[in-house]
């Protein structure tokens, strides 16, 4: 019996998970519909995508946006519904004809749509890290809630979620780990910077962090990678996900990024995925979820690796990931302040206002000041969001003060 065809939102459309997915979906017509996208600056490329794939709604984030939107749109064409703003985001993604989100909007603002739609009791294609970072009790409770589906689309949660047991309500956040693992094994490739001697650190421009050797992201998730703050961000991800304690998760560096993950369990075997890194493979494994469906990667040649090398993380070189893994041990008020801190340094960096070096020196003090305060587990997303919107203005003050 064919599937039933899948209508999408897709939070993001514009950024490369959101490009990669709509090529996933043009490649099964058959089984996947696009009902909405969104996209916070690029809308020119939206007003393509768009058209190009019979969009019924787009999300905008202005009156301005709306302005160019029509603009860019071709003559002659039905102009799909234009919502507009950020609760538009929220109610689209928990809109009744949607069936599946696909949450892709980087950073703390893809948390709003990621919720409402695990609030909804829909599909929700998690590839946003923010929102079990910054929200990962309150975003949990809700899946289980609302029997909402949780598919990781992160390349190494993927990956873990491939290799843990076959039952029938893994996607249905678990509250417990899966029986029979021993521990979680997060593969990380060290980025451009593995080998830099650490003294040339400090002089590192946002072109060279950016030249990521294997993935091709966007720049923000690029310097992520260069500080492991992204691996630090997976750990904690990976703790909600699978309900695993911190000292069952370890971070292994893995150069050739074809191991994207690992699961070890108690009889002492270990399950790898490995692939591509291309993401294309991780999202037609949530879209096609059950079934495994076409997903446009090509073969990988084991013939051809010659070798894959594992190593320990020098948490020297990657101190950020040391602030990760110190963050979930102080609880969720820590991990929003790691979070947006890192957001605003790393903005930061890109724009020429800090060095690389004091990416990680800005979040350690606002992760500081947030021990001196009492750290605390918010109990709301309006909780969540003013700590968030806190640490943002306080790391804006310190990026300042690191100019002089």
């Amino acid at each position: 019996m064919p599937a039933a065809v899948q209508r999408l939102c897709i939070l993001g459309s514009t950024g490369s998970i959101g490009v990669s997915t709509l090529d996933v979906v043009a490649r099964h017509p058959d089984r996947l519909s696009v009902y909405a996208l969104s996209a916070h600056s690029r809308i020119e490329s939206l007003a393509a995508q768009a058209a190009a794939h019979a969009a019924r709604v787009v999300i905008v984030p202005d009156d301005a946006a709306r302005r160019r939107f029509l603009a860019a749109w071709p003559a002659g064409r039905a102009l799909p519904e234009i919502r507009q703003g950020a609760q538009a985001l929220a109610d689209t993604a928990a809109d009744p004809e949607v069936t599946a989100v696909m949450a892709a909007i980087v950073g703390a603002a893809g948390l709003p749509g990621a919720l409402a739609a695990a609030r909804a009791g829909k599909r929700v294609l998690l590839a946003n890290k923010e929102a079990l970072v910054a929200a990962g009790s309150l975003f949990m409770q809700a899946v289980r809630d609302a029997g909402a589906e949780l598919l990781p689309i992160d390349s190494e949660h993927n990956a873990i979620f491939q290799c843990l047991p076959q039952s029938a309500d893994r996607a249905r956040a678990p509250a417990q780990p899966a029986p029979g693992v021993r521990r979680l094994l997060l593969t990380a490739s060290g980025g451009p910077f593995r080998c830099t001697a650490l003294d040339e650190l400090e002089h590192v421009t946002p072109e060279q962090a950016c030249a990521h050797p294997n993935w091709r992201m966007g720049r923000k998730i690029s310097v992520d990678s260069a500080t492991m703050l992204n691996k630090g961000l997976e750990v904690i991800e990976a703790h909600w996900l699978f309900a695993m304690p911190l000292e069952r998760i370890q971070v292994v560096i893995h150069p050739q990024s074809v191991v994207h993950s690992m699961v070890e369990y108690t009889d002492g075997s270990i399950l790898a995925q490995l692939g591509q890194p291309d993401m294309r493979t991780p999202i037609a494994f949530g879209l096609g979820y059950p079934d495994r469906i076409d997903s446009g990667v090509g073969l990988l040649e084991l013939t051809r690796l010659g070798r894959l090398d594992f190593e320990p993380p020098d948490l020297r070189r990657f101190p950020c990931l040391r602030l990760s893994l110190d963050a979930l041990k102080q609880g969720q008020g820590a991990c929003i302040t790691l979070n947006a801190a890192n957001e605003v340094a790393v903005d930061g960096f890109l724009h020429g206002r800090i060095r690389y070096t004091q990416i990680s020196a800005i979040i350690e003090r606002c992760l500081g000041d947030s021990v001196r305060s009492g750290v605390y587990a918010p109990a709301s997303l309006e909780e969540v969001l003013d700590l968030d919107a806190h640490t943002r203005r306080l790391a804006t003050s310190y990026c300042q003060a690191a100019l002089g």
